[in-house]
């Protein structure tokens, strides 16, 4: 028999997305859960993103008069996901597609303030079953302040601290051109004063979502420890029984009565995976996962024979690198008029405004890394560059991040393409940006495309634009990511599974650190957050014997 430190009822490993909700469903049934974070801050990759769910046939759809229903939804699924694996079954899609929209109403009924994101489109909404009205949930922005000073220290915090809420980010984009872009610039100065003033530490996004569900989990009397990483799973008798953490140095053996769930992300900061399993060239710093997304217990579960899926994948977001050291993402600029995308010979390559992770994986499958943006003076004087709304720093020329050129010619010199095949693929964009039509890749044909362009523009379509006028710009870019996409495969009810098929007793898993639901596709922003958040409830309500068999 084994010695045991203390024994809980549920042990958690991770902070992000799945976690406190499953801590607070084990709660709800009178179950004693553990949350054990390696880090010293709480929230995971979840706290670092923009902050999104996708949920289809969720309530606030039907409160807004927006027809949508599980079928549709499953059309969706079936033409946009496929069937690419275990990860994919028909069974984990019916199970995200039944139970998204009751834990909607599930962490309402907990004081989650949600808000759609009005005319935000799925990404492949010209397929069956596609949404160009909102499947996208947001939260109101969340005053950290409330959480008390040792558990506001301890909150993860996002990329940037500008508190915008819904669909304010993209209106902040076109701040420049429309009177809904001044709007939101004014209405988010104030709301940032407002805090400032009031001490409420607002923050919104990611960070506003595990902020709230960190207060929850407080308020439901949760354990949550920080620097509490697990070295070790403990299997008896083919069942995971518990683990090995770690208390004040030394290793700690804790026993979970009911079950392990992992919600340790996946491996974006380890290079090392990441050459094992993804696709190359790449590199830890184009990544914009939480710092602890290392994948350990990825490798933990395999080493108890856990299957694994989709490894080679993620949540591919085009980034770029400014001398700052901080990672750029380009979803609302690239989408804009005055830009394209071309590779190392000059030409396009893609549909630029098409979604983030389809972009990332034509990159890869192109074969280039770095591609370039080639962006005219029209962009650069209407549109922030990913929300750098002020002047272009000096530094940025100085270092060599943005190129700048008075011909076509210079800045294809700069850039090392040849210099005929830039000028022949602009010229040709040209003609299409007044034709209102992409000819060679569709861009500007789709509800998606448009979401981020801008409806002020001068020529036939609000997403495509000449690039004629000097200045001429180029920034390198690289396919950056939010998080790996791949890892255990799990069923509906989140069990780890082995290659055989056959259930991990006690052992679950949800989030980046499984094999999604989405397979290898992004149908919605908020791909990630909806699974990790629905596999993770579900984990401890099968754990806990409460509503499943």
């Amino acid at each position: 028999m084994s010695q045991w430190d203390e024994t809980r009822d549920f042990v958690i490993v991770g902070s992000g997305g799945g976690s406190m909700i499953a801590a607070i469903a084990m709660k709800d049934a009178g179950k004693d859960p553990l949350v054990l974070e390696k880090t010293d801050k709480i929230g995971g990759s979840t706290a670092m993103s923009g902050g999104v769910f996708w949920i289809p046939n969720h309530p606030l759809q039907a409160r807004d008069g927006i027809d949508d229903n599980a079928e549709k939804a499953r059309t969706y699924l079936d033409a946009a996901v496929g069937d690419v694996g275990p990860g994919t079954s028909r069974a984990r899609k019916d199970m995200f597609l039944e139970e998204g929209p009751k834990m909607v109403l599930y962490l309402e009924q907990k004081g989650m303030p949600f808000v759609r994101c009005d005319g935000w489109s799925d990404y492949h909404d010209d397929l069956p079953g596609g949404c160009p009205e909102s499947r996208s949930l947001a939260v109101e922005p969340f005053a950290a302040a409330s959480l008390g000073k040792e558990w506001q220290g301890k909150l993860r915090r996002g990329l940037t601290n500008v508190v915008i809420r819904g669909i304010e980010g993209r209106q902040l984009m076109l701040m420049k051109r429309m009177g809904v872009g001044k709007l939101a610039a004014l209405k988010v100065g104030l709301r940032m004063a407002k805090s400032k003033i009031l001490g409420q530490d607002l923050v919104g996004a990611g960070t506003a979502i595990q902020g709230r569900m960190l207060k929850m989990a407080l308020d439901h009397k949760v354990d949550i420890r920080t620097e509490a990483g697990v070295a070790d799973l403990v299997e008896e008798n083919g069942r995971v029984v518990g683990v090995v953490s770690n208390r004040n140095g030394k290793p700690w053996r804790i026993r979970a009565r009911d079950g392990v769930l992992i919600n340790a992300g996946g491996f974006s900061r380890n290079a090392q995976l990441r050459q094992t399993y993804g696709p190359q060239p790449s590199s830890t710093d184009w990544t914009n996962a939480n710092p602890g997304d290392t994948g350990e217990m990825i490798e933990l579960a395999k080493g108890l024979g856990a299957a694994l899926d989709c490894t080679d994948g993620a949540v591919w977001i085009l980034t770029s690198t400014p001398p700052s050291g901080d990672r750029y993402m380009h979803v609302l600029d690239l989408p804009k008029p005055h830009v394209i995308l071309v590779d190392q010979q000059g030409r396009r390559f893609t549909n630029e405004a098409q979604s983030y992770m389809a972009n990332g994986q034509a990159v890869y499958a192109h074969g280039d890394v770095p591609v370039w943006a080639i962006i005219e003076s029209r962009h650069r004087d209407r549109y922030p560059w990913s929300f750098h709304a002020g002047a272009t720093p000096q530094e940025w020329f100085d270092s060599g991040y943005m190129k700048k050129a008075a011909s076509l010619e210079d800045l294809a010199r700069q850039i090392e393409v040849p210099a005929e095949n830039l000028k022949a693929t602009v010229e040709r964009w040209n003609v299409m940006s007044r034709k209102g039509k992409d000819e060679d890749f569709g861009r500007g044909s789709k509800a998606y495309d448009l979401v981020f362009a801008d409806p002020t523009n001068a020529y036939p379509n609000p997403g495509l634009g000449p690039i004629e006028q000097p200045p001429f710009y180029a920034v390198a870019i690289y396919p950056g990511d939010v998080g790996t996409f791949g890892g255990i495969v799990t069923d509906e009810y989140a069990r780890a599974l082995r290659e055989d098929g056959s259930v991990i007793p006690g052992l679950y898993a949800t989030g980046n650190s499984t094999a999604s639901v989405m397979g290898r596709t992004y149908p919605g922003a908020g791909a990630s957050i909806s699974p990790a958040f629905i596999f993770g409830w579900v984990a401890a309500r099968h754990a806990a014997r409460q509503n499943f068999a």
